[in-house]
């Protein structure tokens, strides 16, 4: 299994619009591909930015290149989500998932 980790920044106000954005468009657009296995979007207070990290989990680093290309380093972000948002990286990154441990 394989981790893809991207980060980007927005302020306060435009918060929510990236949430919907995400929950309506981008979400949908994953569970559709076969080897997605799951999403998780997380904020942090930076002083008056927003920090957004999102985290998606793939069967494979194949199934990764179904959705962002050739290119697989390279951030998939769609120009209605970059209006919603201050910065982002234009990279992400990918990690081989050794464990993943649950609560009894």
């Amino acid at each position: 299994m394989v981790a893809r980790t991207w980060s980007a920044r927005t302020t306060a106000a435009r918060q929510t619009a990236y949430v919907e954005h995400f929950t309506r468009h981008v979400l949908p657009e994953l569970h559709a591909l076969p080897g997605f296995v799951d999403a998780t979007l997380m904020t942090q207070d930076r002083a008056g930015e927003i920090g957004i990290f999102v985290l998606t989990r793939w069967t494979s680093r194949d199934v990764i290149r179904a959705f962002a290309g050739d290119d697989i380093e390279r951030a998939v972000v769609e120009p209605e989500a970059q209006e919603t948002l201050t910065s982002f990286d234009t990279t992400v990154q990918h990690w081989d998932i050794l464990d993943t441990n649950t609560a009894p």
